[in-house]
């Protein structure tokens, strides 16, 4: 298959591997002829397997041990999950061969990771941070690296790793190969494929901002303190199934677990402030169906590959419109259906729209309507008008439905509230 070596072809075919995803049919044999490749695609369609397996076959042809504190190839990922997922498909496709394959991420303790680097590793999946902690420390040897792999590159520029990433392009020998990986693709994205690939193999099979064919969308337009009411009910709809449940804060994450807790859900919460340990037993805890809701932040938006995430709630939008597919890309995985259920407040307008741009299409209307904006009338010019301040009875708000701002407004920008549960298509949103 693809010319991969007959060891990793019987790998694939005791794990039930034995057609390549679009994106590794497209991307592998270039990345096995030594080319570099940017690939963009989907959440979910492969990619760890794209550029796995040339990797696997690259150092197989090594033929011997690499030496004390030696890092042959490396693999950057943007969060400890997704690093988690990527060294777990690794070392599966790796199993009865002497490919030494090795995790570093931040969150737990450095020391065993420096001894763990001391032996020589052949294929390193590292976060950022942790892998500049170990610079500094010259806990390793990036000289002899030959393959650098960035994946979902886009995420590392949200996180703002563009820095971190500089720093370690600067000690990787410059005739490497390199992959890079991403599902959307940003304009910085561009500066990054200058600086770290040559000619590469540009391969698309999804345009970017494209959501999995078969997630199921919708949305609720429904204010701020009615949400954890609506997402009770939704998830009783559904008690036996998994789902997600994506927050903008780490507080609120664990205000909201709480309160699921209560209505008598087995939840766990995942974000930064949890320490590695935590969120690695969330994570188990999830997989083998002890909790059936994880409340997480944007953490965990990439790098969870659980094939039975059947519901993806995104409880507070994301700032960053991309997030957005990334979040519902938890579900509707390995070819299976799911459904991405979306909250809208007031002041979440905004994010909605970038999303509905982003993805080129229109999120089907559950309840409610979209939120309208209600514009106070233009103080008049001192002077004007009954007493300072001009006519402080006139009328005020918009001219929709006659519906405006309480008095004694300050000035501010109101939405107009739509009924929950009122039957609405699809309209665009104001």
């Amino acid at each position: 298959m693809m010319d991969l070596p007959k060891v990793l072809v019987n790998r694939l075919n005791d794990m039930g591997i034995t057609e390549p995803t679009p994106i590794q049919k497209r991307a592998i044999p270039h990345a096995l002829n030594g080319e570099d490749v940017m690939g963009l695609a989907q959440t979910g369609t492969g990619k760890t397997a794209a550029f796995g397996l040339p990797l696997v076959t690259l150092m197989l042809k090594y033929g011997r041990k690499p030496a004390h504190g030696v890092v042959r190839s490396l693999i950057l990922a943007p969060t400890r999950e997704l690093a988690q997922q990527i060294a777990e498909t690794l070392k599966t496709l790796t199993e009865n061969t002497p490919i030494k394959v090795a995790i570093v991420v931040g969150g737990v303790s450095i020391n065993p990771q420096i001894k763990r680097l001391e032996r020589g590793i052949d294929i390193l999946v590292a976060t950022p941070g942790r892998l500049l902690d170990l610079m500094d420390r010259k806990a390793l040897d990036l000289e002899e690296c030959s393959f650098l792999v960035l994946d979902e590159a886009d995420q590392m520029l949200d996180l703002g790793f563009i820095h971190a990433l500089r720093k370690i392009a600067g000690v990787l020998p410059t005739d490497r190969q390199t992959m890079l990986f991403s599902a959307t693709m940003p304009k910085q994205m561009n500066e990054i494929a200058q600086s770290y690939l040559k000619n590469p193999k540009r391969i698309e099979v999804s345009p970017p901002g494209k959501t999995a064919d078969k997630v199921t969308q919708a949305i609720h337009f429904i204010a701020k303190a009615e949400k954890s009411k609506l997402l009770i009910e939704l998830l009783d709809g559904h008690r036996e199934e998994r789902a997600i449940v994506f927050g903008r804060t780490k507080h609120g994450s664990d205000k909201l677990a709480r309160v699921l807790e209560k209505a008598g859900y087995a939840t766990a919460a995942v974000h930064g402030n949890k320490s590695q340990g935590q969120r690695e037993r969330a994570i188990a805890a999830f997989k083998a169906g002890d909790v059936k809701v994880l409340v997480a932040t944007d953490v965990a938006a990439r790098g969870l590959d659980i094939p039975d995430v059947k519901h993806v709630y995104n409880y507070d939008l994301p700032n960053v419109p991309d997030a957005y597919v990334h979040r519902i890309g938890r579900t509707a995985r390995a070819g299976k259906d799911g459904a991405a259920i979306a909250f809208c407040a007031p002041d979440e307008m905004d994010e909605f729209r970038a999303i509905q741009k982003v993805i080129g299409q229109q999120i089907p209307v559950a309840s409610g309507r979209p939120w309208q904006p209600v514009e106070e009338e233009a103080k008049p010019a001192r002077g004007k008008g009954p007493g300072r301040g001009g006519n402080r009875g006139g009328n005020r708000g918009g001219p929709q439905g006659g519906m405006g701002a309480k008095p004694g407004g300050n000035g501010n920008r109101r939405r107009r509230s739509p009924k929950r549960g009122a039957k609405s298509g699809p309209r665009s949103a104001a």
